[in-house]
């Protein structure tokens, strides 16, 4: 090796020159057509494929009750017993526990025999009394019309008498004050009579009737004052809280017993206005439970009527089955709701979306002369694969669906691995 180098080196200049420039060509002879091959950007692309299309609404939620009653006791008492524990199964109605209400119920056996005295005095007042003052009034008015027709014919006999001269001055004058007493006594009574029939007989039954109706008030108070120490479940469920035990007082405006209708569960989740209106109550759903293997169903079976004035969505409940309990109230789940569907559409993936500065939605479709071109587009379904494409694009339309994001128009690609590069689909 060192004798050729020495021989090299003992060469003229010019004769190392055009061995260095017979060298070159060897080392890098490539055609031009090579070199352009060489610069093309690689590319996946597809052609648009007609199918159904489904729009999936993917979003958080937590599992809820069906029904919740956290009972608190109306009157403040200790607890003389309790009837279920925590799990326990309960109906409608059920007994919970009872509270010491000793003090009631002696009031309410009070108020009670007051009641029924108001009702006897109002029995005596309408029934007997009332009439009988009526009645003698009656009376009273027919004797003193008959005392009063007595007066004036023995005023009227006594006149003639002393017009005939048969009988003293004296005589007239005592009559003629006879017939006045029986007038005055006559007016009297007929003025009670008047007064008995319009005003003294109705007001004395309305006040016989305010009696009763207000003893019976304070009955029906005492006797609901003393059945506020029964504590009954109002729904059907399972008893999820019971903080006290026998002898123990609930503070005020503090659960004594929690009872949960779980029997179904809520997945109480909120969407945007355009998602919620394309909704309808039945709807299939699907729910993402930690721990289960596959996705739990469930229907949508609420819709809210009004947007949400904090966040500007819309409310909706989706119920799944829990007859067997195996998912928990206040679980973390992914709910999954089917909204929008068309049987035929065309769609493209979703990476072959870009979006421009001014969001409008754009791809990137190869030219026939191999070069990307941008074709604006008007999207419709996205089910998180693919997206609906409403205009801008046709069935032939090479779209590239791996590669387009910061292509410049008019470069030259060159289809890598083409995802579908046959005839579109029919």
């Amino acid at each position: 090796m060192r004798m050729r180098l020495r021989k090299i080196s003992a060469l003229p200049a010019c004769a190392l020159l055009a061995c260095c420039a017979a060298i070159v060509p060897c080392g890098c002879g490539r055609s031009d057509s090579e070199s352009e091959v060489a610069a093309l950007v690689s590319v996946e692309a597809q052609r648009p494929q007609m199918g159904p299309i489904a729009e999936h609404i993917d979003t958080d939620a937590t599992l809820a009750p069906l029904a919740q009653a956290a009972i608190v006791p109306r009157i403040v008492a200790p607890v003389l017993k309790f009837y279920v524990q925590r799990g326990s199964k309960v109906k409608a109605g059920q007994l919970l526990a009872v509270l010491e209400n000793r003090d009631l119920s002696a009031a309410a056996l009070d108020s009670r025999g007051q009641y029924q005295a108001a009702q006897a005095a109002y029995a005596i007042q309408t029934q007997a009394q009332t009439p009988e003052d009526y009645q003698k009034a009656q009376l009273d008015l027919a004797q003193a019309k008959a005392q009063l027709d007595l007066s004036q014919s023995v005023v009227r006999a006594r006149k003639e008498l002393f017009a005939q001269g048969a009988i003293p001055g004296r005589d007239l004058d005592t009559a003629m004050a006879g017939l006045v007493q029986a007038q005055a006594a006559y007016d009297n009574a007929a003025q009670h009579m008047q007064a008995m029939q319009s005003v003294s007989r109705q007001a004395l039954l309305r006040q016989a009737r305010g009696q009763l109706t207000s003893a019976k008030g304070r009955y029906l108070n005492a006797e609901a004052q003393a059945s506020y120490a029964r504590i009954v479940s109002p729904i059907a469920g399972v008893v999820t809280d019971r903080p006290l035990f026998a002898g123990e007082t609930a503070a005020a405006g503090s659960p004594l017993v929690t009872v949960m209708d779980t029997s179904s569960l809520l997945a109480k989740l909120h969407l945007a206005q355009s998602a919620a209106q394309r909704l309808t109550l039945g709807e299939p759903a699907q729910i993402l439970v930690p721990g289960a293997d596959q996705p739990v169903p469930a229907t949508v079976s609420f819709i809210g009527p009004a947007l949400d004035p904090g966040s500007g969505t819309v409310e909706i409940w989706l119920r799944l089955d829990n007859r067997g309990g195996g998912y928990k109230v206040g679980t973390p789940v992914r709910a999954i709701v089917t909204g929008e569907q068309a049987a035929r559409a065309m769609k493209i993936p979703l990476s072959a979306i870009l979006t421009a500065a001014d969001g409008a939605k754009y791809v990137m479709a190869i030219g026939a002369d191999d070069a990307a071109r941008r074709k604006n587009v008007r999207l419709g379904i996205q089910d998180g694969k693919d997206a609906q494409v409403l205009s801008g694009l046709g069935l032939n339309d090479n779209v590239i669906v791996t590669g387009a994001y910061g292509l410049d128009e008019g470069t030259k690609v060159k289809v890598a691995a083409a995802g579908d590069n046959g005839d579109p689909a029919q």
